[in-house]
């Protein structure tokens, strides 16, 4: 045991093991909610778009991939401008665009957009 006055060397250690098991663990997470709204029925697409507009995953094919990658972030940004002028104390959390043949869920992220392709739900029809 030290006495008073004198030194010890507390030797110091890094966290990189932890950094690398809690974005492993963040990773797992994507991964297990990507299959999870893979896995409802109805869904015909799941995108995840950088907010450059290049994909990050997808389970669409190539060009369907490349059109809503290139359109849905643009979309995005513009509606969450809308709603802060509308209220700059608001922010877009989730949009959600509707047509015949489609149903367009589009959640903002910070570092990503999160687009999901479904049909249409047939109760309000």
């Amino acid at each position: 045991m030290p006495r008073r006055g004198s030194s010890q060397v507390i030797p110091i250690t890094t966290h990189t093991h932890t950094k690398q098991t809690n974005k492993q663990n963040t990773q797992s997470e994507v991964e297990a909610t990507f299959s999870r709204i893979n896995a409802h029925k109805g869904v015909l697409a799941t995108i995840i778009v950088d907010h450059e507009g290049k994909p990050i995953r997808s389970t669409a094919d190539a060009n369907v991939t490349e059109q809503y990658c290139e359109l849905i972030p643009q979309l995005a940004t513009m509606a969450r401008s809308l709603v802060r002028d509308l209220d700059p104390q608001n922010d877009l959390q989730f949009l959600r665009v509707r047509s015949k043949l489609h149903e367009i869920l589009i959640a903002p992220e910070t570092e990503f957009v999160l687009i999901v392709v479904q049909e249409p739900s047939s109760e309000t029809e």
